[in-house]
């Protein structure tokens, strides 16, 4: 079973991800903000991370910027789930390092299809 790590402040859309994530074959945890899933990083890297951009105390590039620098770091998938949809921001997010991309809002279909595209199921 993989671990996945949602990264979300607002409740609601984690609560969202991970009603979708329960019917796949992961381990779910959850942090509302870059540096609390940091520290859950440093603890335990998880598999996959769904990230948010815009975030409370670490943002969502902030935070890949340094999980990127942690060992291990390159390891986990990365799938930015934001509101930011221009071009610009997407470019930033694979820059630093992320794998997929969704623009919210989602469903269950499109979040299904981007972690066959990372190879997570």
């Amino acid at each position: 079973m993989s671990d996945c790590l949602i990264v979300e402040d607002s409740s609601t859309v984690r609560k969202a991800i991970r009603r979708i994530l329960e019917d796949l074959p992961f381990s779910i945890r959850e942090a509302e903000d870059g540096s609390i899933a940091l520290e859950a990083c440093k603890t335990a890297m998880p598999d996959v991370i769904i990230l948010d951009w815009n975030m409370p105390v670490m943002n969502g590039i902030e935070f890949l910027q340094e999980l990127r620098k942690l060992e291990k770091g390159n390891s986990p998938k990365v799938i930015f789930c934001t509101t930011e949809n221009d071009i610009k921001h997407i470019r930033q997010a694979l820059m630093a390092g992320a794998d997929e991309y969704i623009m919210k809002p989602f469903d269950k279909n499109i979040i299904q299809e981007k972690l066959e595209i990372v190879g997570m199921i």
